[in-house]
């Protein structure tokens, strides 16, 4: 059975099941992002970006074998399996891990292991849509990363009201919760095939296509850009601005959520004017963003006026670049590419919130920092400008070529 003849309530159960479980797994994943000014106001750490970094780190790189066995057994039995297994580590955090900054390491390098999801329910989403629909249905998954809005609208403020387990207790009974939901409800795409290659096979594979370094660039700069403001914005808030930690927290979960629902938006207009044209528009408003934030100007009106545009740029970036993915790979490949395009993602918000420590540190001031997304994002522009020349070009000699 192809796609185009798959029952519509069918499909959007699939996509539903894949984006909650992204967005629950996305909430364990940024536990300790509202907490990390915490643990350093009580001593535990004099500084917080390593401890909100490991879980960025491990999750991105752990991406690629996780895309891999998706190729290989299918998101239908990873989802589960993966949400199943971060329990562990959120256990091992609430109970044990966060009373000791080595535990806390320890504890944030296997929480690390739900960010892999999104390796496994985009090629999941992917093969459940016709082509000409996979743009607004990943862009609609990728809104599973308003997880970490959860986290932190609730986090800090369990912890303080409730009791300092409370939130990690309360993410491990819905993740056990939908684990069991998505082992009965969730089921592989009509016509799915497992890939007969190895793990290492199917990531060398996907290593040698010119597509994959390419969208890893654009997705490293834009998602890695999201994340490393949404693990990173209440520690600069509160250092840059003097917000308490709880005014901080609120204003980065409006800024995930501005993000999120860009990435959908992004999805859409890459099925409309194409994902070139629409990485364009999101890179050049997080250029336009970066100029405003780097002067630190006020907060109201102009300074977060800077950071809802730098959000909705990089909202509609994360949603192009998977829909420029969808579109011009392999569907058996789609998981591989995914893990590494991931993994750059991750990457690209795991090294920002350390170089913004490092630059607060010696400068006592984050617009150098700001002012180096700008350029990275220039560099993006021209990546972008040249996998478009390159389409235009396939294009022309097709015809010629047939």
């Amino acid at each position: 059975m192809t796609t185009e003849a798959t029952p519509t309530g069918q499909r959007t159960l699939a996509l539903v099941m894949a984006t909650l479980g992204f967005g629950l797994n996305f909430w364990a994943w940024a536990l300790l992002s509202p907490l990390g000014p915490i643990y350093v106001k009580e001593g535990l750490a004099s500084d917080a970006a390593l401890i909100v970094a490991t879980p960025v780190l491990v999750g991105s790189l752990f991406r690629i074998p996780i895309g891999a066995l998706t190729d290989r057994y299918g998101g239908r039995l990873m989802m589960p399996l993966i949400s199943l297994i971060t329990v562990i580590p959120v256990l091992f955090l609430g109970f044990i891990g966060q009373y000791n900054y080595t535990t806390l390491l320890i504890g944030g390098f296997f929480l690390g292991i739900a960010g892999t999801t999104f390796a496994i329910g985009m090629p999941y989403v992917n093969a459940w849509f016709p082509p000409e629909k996979r743009g607004l249905a990943t862009g609609i998954y990728g809104a599973g990363m308003g997880g970490t809005a959860i986290s932190a609208f609730t986090t800090v403020r369990l912890y303080q009201n409730v009791h300092h387990v409370a939130p990690f207790v309360i993410t491990a009974i819905v993740l056990v919760i939908y684990a069991v939901a998505a082992w009965f409800l969730m089921t592989n795409p009509p016509g799915w095939q497992p890939t007969k290659r190895s793990v290492v096979a199917s990531m060398t594979a996907a290593a040698k296509i010119p597509l994959t370094w390419q969208a890893c660039y654009l997705y490293a700069v834009s998602f890695g850009g999201y994340v490393a403001f949404s693990v990173f914005l209440p520690t600069m808030l509160n250092r840059w601005y003097g917000l308490e930690i709880a005014d901080a927290s609120n204003r980065m979960a409006g800024f995930v959520i501005v993000a999120v629902l860009m990435r959908p938006t992004g999805g859409v207009l890459a099925d409309k004017i194409g994902p070139v044209k629409t990485l364009l528009i999101g890179y050049g408003a997080v250029i336009v963003a970066a100029g405003i934030i780097a002067i630190r100007p006020d907060l109201m009106w102009l300074g977060t006026s800077g950071y809802i545009l730098m959000a909705a740029g990089l909202g509609l970036g994360t949603g192009a670049v998977f829909a420029l993915v969808a579109i011009a790979s392999d569907p058996s490949q789609v998981g591989s590419i995914t893990g590494f395009v991931g993994a750059a993602g991750g990457l690209g918000g795991f090294v920002p919130p350390l170089l913004m420590a490092a630059i607060w540190n010696a400068r006592g001031s984050y617009s150098l920092g700001i002012v180096l997304l700008a350029l990275a994002t220039l560099g993006a522009v021209i990546i972008t400008l040249v996998i478009g020349r390159s389409a235009a070009d396939r294009r022309a000699t097709a015809p010629a070529n047939a």
